[in-house]
Order: C-alpha cells, then structure tokens, then sequence
C-alpha cells in the first residue's frame, strides 16, 4: 500500500471507492441508511471499506453491526445558565467515560421545539436521551416510546418516564432555616420579614415554596400566605419585583429566598440602580449556585445541585429500566457564605442536616 492510500479517508474517497454517492455514504456512517432505504449489502461494503481505509469518524460505521450509535443525547431549556452549562459540561465527561459520544441541544423552553428537537435526534440514531428541565416532558416522553429510545427526565420530572432530581423540598428548608437564623443574630425577626422572589407553577417551586413554609413554621410556628413574589424563571420580571417591594416598603425584605440563579440576576439589577442603604441589612438564600454571590457585600447562602450525582443515577436507570415511572431524589448540597459567623452556624448548619 502506498503512502497517499494509508492516509485516512474521507467520505468523498469511500464514494469514489464504492460508486456511491457521498450523501449515501454518509447515511450508512451515521447510522440513518435504513430510513434512506439504502441496502444492507451497500452498507455492509462501505463500512468495510470504513474500516479499510481508516475512516476517522468511525463511531457510527462500527455501531452498525450492533444496531446501536454510540450516541447518548441531553435536551436542556437553555445554555445560559451556570446550572445548564455545567450540566452540559459534567453530561459530556460522563458520556465519554461510558464511550458514548454526547449530543447536547436546546429545546429553548417551547414545547414544540422541545418535540421536534427531538425528533431530529431520533433521525441521527440517538441510543438514549437526558430530558433536563423540559417545558413539557410527557410530550418528549411519547416521541421517545414511538422511537424506542430510552430516556430519563433530570432536574424536571414527568408523570410517564422515570426522573432524577434535586430534593427541592429538603434543600429549600434547609436554606430557609439557615437564613431566617443568620438574620436573626443582629435582630429580632418576624415571620412577614422573610420573602421569596421567583419561580413559576412548576414541580421545582411548589416543592420549594413548601420546604420554605415549612421552615418558617418550625421557626416561628406561622407563616404568611402572602409572602411569595412569583416572577417566572426571568431577571427583568425579578428585577421589577424587587423594586416595587421597595416602592411599597421602603426597604428589602431584612430576609429572603431567591428561587434560581436566573431570579438572582434580578437582584443584580435591582442593586445596579440603588445605593448600598437598600441592601446594607440583608440575608439572601439563592436555590442555585454561583460563586460570585460570595464576593457580594451581604450575606449569601446557596443551594448546590449536585448535578453529578443525578447523572449517574440517570444513567443507572436507564441501564436497569424499570417497569412503572418513579422519581429518584439527590440531595443538594447547603453553601455557606464567606461573611457566616463561625461557632454557631456551623452548629445550625449540622442541625438542619441532619433533621
């Protein structure tokens, strides 16, 4: 073999060595040629010529004679988020520890979208799907069953596919209690001085909004049904929200819980308009995390996902499929600010962990 035919080759070689067109050739390498209604005997002699030549992108050629890609897909809402682009980024290590190559898109929180998305990853012969934060996760559930692809919904449950996400209920009274606590170190507080801003009618708010009653009740044995500033997942509408409590008020509330760090972002733009007077007194919990809130001039506990953890056992679900649909809860993880007083708040923060 010469020099020029060991060199690795491309599509337009194997047309050219198999009389088959390019746009054939490509089809039986990405594992659509069945739907091409491409014969088996073609396919079979331009893998093998894949193969010969050291065609480079040889995942799919090699996976036909499994009958599956290689490819393991993650369906997010958005990229810009810490949350998401970690969770693509930790989902990409994963999958390539496991050999499979990773496939990450947005269904950009429109159902429809979320649908056809989908159904283009059927098309490229996706072995399995993660369906993180869906707008409608039952929707991308059916088109999964009609293609036989394996799947589990992540951070968002559905009613039909069996799903893994964050104990919002335990994380969010966690993080309450660890705030109401703080803020009551320098002054007396009431239960009408502790907010929350964010969210939407969604699994992920009604479980927290419950684990933040609950801890206003166990702290103060009540708690207002009006304390809830509900702005959707967007920083605008948060932003707005904080300003008109402050039209209303005066002031912040001395306490509050912000449900995302998408509401978080709010606060930022509620602070880039005001002096240090209308935050100087604040205790803020985020159910998120970003380290930048720890540089802030108030204090800031967080709420970490732990978007490992529910990956893993995303993936252990979907290598023992279970026969009915069940919810797996990961603990998230209580981040304690840089300003926390020492002594007593390690002493909460082990006491509210271990309740």
């Amino acid at each position: 073999m010469t020099e020029k035919e060991q060199k690795k080759a491309t599509i337009y070689d194997l047309s050219v060595k198999s009389g088959a067109s390019a746009s054939t050739v490509s089809a039986v390498l990405n594992g659509t040629w069945r739907k091409r209604r491409i014969s088996e005997e073609t396919a079979k002699k331009i893998i093998s010529l894949a193969e010969e030549h050291q065609y480079t992108a040889n995942q799919q050629a090699r996976a036909l004679r499994s009958s599956r890609s290689g490819m393991a897909g993650l369906l997010l809402p958005v990229y810009d988020t810490r949350f998401f682009s970690s969770m693509a980024q930790t989902f990409e290590a994963q999958a390539r520890r496991r050999g499979l190559l990773p496939v990450v898109v947005s269904g950009r929180r429109d159902p429809d979208e979320e649908r056809r998305t989908v159904e283009s990853l059927v098309a490229y012969s996706i072995d399995s799907l993660f369906i993180a934060g869906a707008t409608d996760p039952d929707g991308v559930h059916k088109v999964c069953v009609r293609a036989g692809i394996p799947h589990v919904n992540i951070d968002l449950p559905g009613e039909l596919a069996s799903s893994v996400i964050s104990d919002n209920r335990r994380g969010a009274r966690e993080l309450t209690a660890a705030i109401i606590r703080h803020a009551q170190q320098t002054a007396p507080l009431l239960p009408e001085d502790v907010y929350m801003f964010g969210g939407r009618n969604d699994h992920a708010s009604r479980e927290r909004i419950i684990g933040f009653h609950a801890a206003k009740a166990e702290i103060f044995g009540t708690y207002a049904s009006d304390d809830i500033e509900s702005t959707g997942y967007s920083p605008s509408m948060t932003a707005l929200a904080f300003e008109r409590f402050y039209e209303r008020h005066g002031r912040l509330p001395r306490c509050f819980f912000i449900n995302s760090s998408i509401n978080f972002e709010g606060l930022l733009r509620f602070m880039g308009k005001h002096d240090g007077e209308a935050f100087g007194d604040i205790v803020v919990g985020c159910f998120d995390y970003d380290p930048f809130g720890s540089f802030l001039p108030f204090p800031v506990y967080m709420i970490r996902p732990n978007i490992a953890d529910m990956l893993e056992k995303g993936f252990e679900l979907l290598d023992t499929p279970a026969n009915a649909s069940r919810i797996v809860l990961v603990a998230p993880q209580l981040v304690l600010p840089r300003t926390a007083l020492e002594g007593p708040l390690d002493e909460l923060k082990d006491s509210i962990q271990h309740r």
